[in-house]
């Protein structure tokens, strides 16, 4: 009888790869959980229950065969459980690593509901993703055949890069064009390498560039390049993403010292690469012995509380106006924040910032939960008189984001628009109602998940080279 490698979860406990201590990993940007060894990642994967409706990959959005490939680890099968995760995942050691899977697939186990704990999915993905690029498992960029269509894609986020991969691989010439100087979006300049190293990223834009995708940086697009983009190519897929910071508008919100969560992330990563900063150098965006506020509960919101304990503030708190239950960011992020020090003021709110030239304090109102708003969710309300200071000197609103007005900018008053001013775009496809112009992810969805715009990616791809098919099958009647 052949021996049982799977369904071990009332043997073996959930263990998660080990993290480097608070005191540690708080004085520097790398990444804080080890690898799996290869014995780990096998125990870990056999505690998969293998069931018959699998609702990891259910509520994964890129449906990912993960019972599958957790079979192949625990069986010791590792570069077919690499090629499995690859097959539909574009860049899975980055999921591994920032996908918020406590709301996902881990959140969604079947042995997490039965109270065993979640298997640990990303974890897994990440390391044997991780182990493919170490042994050569990661096979280059190399078309069966060249296509005579090209595609222009504005933005190299995580959608643009997706669906460059997937075109790219079909043989279609391919032109990315970016405002920034390195390839990889939020990926690269918005999320901090304690969280996503940034050779991780360069790795795929090498392997990209390597396959033939074509990168023109520092390319800012305005209406005249816009048009000359469309000119150039057969068909244009817009991923800029979502750059707008939310603001509030308050007494104060004008003081020096109050900046946008993105700025302050860019900067801070910047500075990693080791490129010359002015607002880092001068102090504006450097939380160096500055008692810290950071206004939000999202991810961002986390990335930035995180940062600031880094660049050595003296104290770092994050006001949000729920409860720690109804905080939209990971709760796993908020943990490994409390534990290298942040303090978290739950049901806060600003109500404005106090200072002359410079912030030097909130004016902070307290909050209760009262009836559900329109989402379901616990409406905040104000309790009267009893609004304190917090003492800042330095605020980092992490609001949220919203779409540029792209129609304006690019003077292109036919590209359709939601009333959110997110580009209207047809589900799957990603298809405007510009002949030949497609866009995907936040630019389309609204600020989420790095996840989701890698689906929009590659489901664009594919929907442009059916269209390509379909138009060389009418071409050639």
């Amino acid at each position: 009888m052949a021996k049982q490698v799977m369904l071990k979860f009332v043997q073996i406990g959930r263990d998660m790869p080990d993290k480097r201590d608070s005191s540690v990993r708080r004085e520097d940007f790398d990444e804080i959980y080890a690898e799996f060894a290869e014995a780990k990642a096998a125990e870990q994967a056999s505690r998969c229950s293998q069931c018959g409706v699998p609702y990891c990959q259910t509520h994964c959005p890129l449906h990912n065969n993960i019972p599958d490939w957790l079979k192949l680890t625990a069986e010791g099968r590792l570069q077919e459980a690499y090629e499995l995760s690859q097959f539909t995942n574009t860049f899975p050691e980055i999921c591994g690593r920032i996908c918020p899977q406590d709301r996902l697939c881990e959140g969604n186990c079947v042995i997490e509901q039965s109270g065993h704990g979640t298997v640990t999915i990303g974890s897994v993905e990440k390391y044997i993703t991780d182990l493919a690029w170490d042994k050569g498992w990661v096979q280059a960029i190399t078309p069966a055949q060249e296509r005579v269509e090209s595609v222009g894609i504005i933005g190299a986020g995580p959608g643009g890069l997706a669906a460059a991969d997937v075109l790219r691989r079909a043989g279609v010439q391919v032109t990315v064009y970016d405002r920034y100087d390195r390839a990889g979006g939020l990926l690269m300049y918005g999320i901090p390498g304690f969280k996503l190293e940034k050779d991780v990223v360069m790795r795929r834009n090498d392997q990209l560039a390597g396959g033939g995708v074509e990168f023109v940086l520092n390319c800012d697009v305005d209406a005249d390049i816009f048009t000359a983009i469309r000119a150039e190519h057969d068909a244009v897929i817009i991923a800029t993403g979502v750059y707008k910071s939310r603001d509030l508008e308050m007494p104060g919100s004008g003081l020096q010292g109050i900046e946008k969560a993105i700025d302050f992330l860019m900067v801070s990563n910047r500075k990693s690469f080791g490129d010359e900063v002015a607002d880092f150098d001068s102090g504006r965006m450097n939380a160096n012995g500055k008692r810290v506020v950071v206004i939000g509960g999202g991810d961002t919101a986390m990335d930035c509380v995180r940062t600031s304990i880094r660049q050595g503030a003296v104290s770092v708190k994050c006001l949000y106006r729920r409860d720690r239950a109804n905080m939209p960011g990971s709760l796993r992020e908020v943990t490994n924040a409390e534990e290298e020090g942040v303090i978290f003021e739950w049901l806060r709110s600003p109500k404005w910032f106090l200072g002359d030239a410079s912030v030097s304090g909130v004016m902070v109102q307290k909050m209760r939960l009262g009836a559900p708003d329109a989402s379901g969710r616990q409406a905040p309300e104000v309790i009267e008189g009893a609004d304190y200071v917090e003492q800042a000197d330095l605020v980092i609103k992490a609001l949220g984001f919203e779409p540029e007005d792209l129609p304006s900018l690019w003077d292109q008053t036919d590209l359709p628009v939601t009333g959110w001013g997110t580009i209207k775009a047809q589900y799957g496809s990603g298809a405007t109602e510009m002949d030949g112009v497609y866009a995907v992810g936040d630019i389309v969805r609204g600020a989420s998940l790095v996840v989701w715009a890698i689906k929009d990616g590659r489901d664009c791809a594919e929907a442009i080279l059916q269209q390509f098919d379909a138009s060389a099958a009418v071409a050639a009647e």
